[in-house]
């Protein structure tokens, strides 16, 4: 059934977060990501007795079971920057406690960039604080660390790199991962074919474990396989053929994961509208043969 392929794309909270369901619904999400503040801001105003109300009596009204959050832009929890390095990790702290008042389960980040201080101790500091924000969220909040595409000093484009700041985190048991599909071509994983993507994915369940995979982000890629820029292109429009889209939306091992588009769209979420449908199509003319 269709509301069983939980997929759907990122979705605005213009005018309020309940507005997202209401969106989500009208381009067919059965999942979506949403930010629950602006993503451009270090702190917004605290969510209030309404507000939080008001998110949660949509949710209960939705189809839309599936929903993820992705943290703003500006953290930076791996910065040799200190001041950016504290403002950072402040800001996660308050967008965990934003998603556990909302009753959501998720929420995705980019591990940072490094600054120039070297890989390793950027690997070390983002543990570091994201010890430091699970010790003081009060629920089961999870925090997920996105696969990266290793653009200028980013961290987190290998899965050695974010199995090492699992691995050093008291906390590993809040801590899981979204595998971008963009990213993880531009960064080098060759998913470009069937043998690429199997092995891609096998490799990711024997350094990350397939069980600690709570979010994919659904992206062509505009640039080619290893070139290490993070530029999203709409389905079937860049480099990684629709086939392997097809290999995703019916890989058994990842039904149960909400699949997210983040693509180039316009106001309206046309494209995405039609890219939901199309990888829905996918499952039933599989499941048809």
């Amino acid at each position: 059934m269709i509301k069983q392929i939980l997929v759907g794309s990122h979705i605005s909270i213009a005018g309020g977060l309940e507005k997202a369901f209401e969106r989500g619904a009208s381009i067919g999400c059965t999942a979506m990501q949403i930010f629950t503040k602006s993503n451009r801001k270090w702190i917004e105003n605290p969510l209030t007795d309404d507000q939080i109300k008001a998110f949660k009596a949509a949710a209960k009204e939705s189809e839309i079971k599936s929903i993820v959050v992705h943290a703003g832009y500006l953290i930076n929890i791996a910065s040799s920057t200190p001041r950016t390095a504290q403002e950072s990790t402040k800001a996660l702290l308050d967008e965990v406690r934003r998603c556990e008042e909302l009753g959501l389960e998720y929420i995705i980040f980019h591990p940072g960039s490094h600054t120039g201080q070297g890989e390793e101790k950027g690997i070390e500091q983002v543990a570091k604080n994201l010890d430091y924000v699970l010790a003081r969220s009060k629920g089961t909040v999870a925090i997920l660390l996105e696969t990266m595409a290793g653009q200028g000093t980013s961290i987190g484009h290998t899965f050695e790199q974010i199995k090492k700041m699992r691995s050093l985190c008291e906390h590993k048991s809040k801590i899981g991962y979204c595998l971008d599909t963009c990213h993880v071509f531009a960064a080098g994983y060759d998913i470009g074919t069937e043998e690429g993507y199997e092995k891609t994915i096998k490799d990711f369940d024997d350094l990350l474990g397939l069980e600690h995979l709570h979010a994919i982000h659904v992206n062509d890629s505009v640039k080619g396989c290893g070139d290490k820029r993070d530029r999203h292109a709409p389905l079937g429009d860049g480099k990684i053929p629709l086939k392997i889209f097809d290999l995703l939306m019916n890989d058994k091992r990842l039904k149960s994961i909400p699949k997210i588009l983040e693509t180039p769209s316009d106001d309206e979420m046309k494209l995405w509208a039609k890219e939901i449908t199309l990888l829905k199509n996918m499952v039933k003319a599989n499941e048809s043969h």
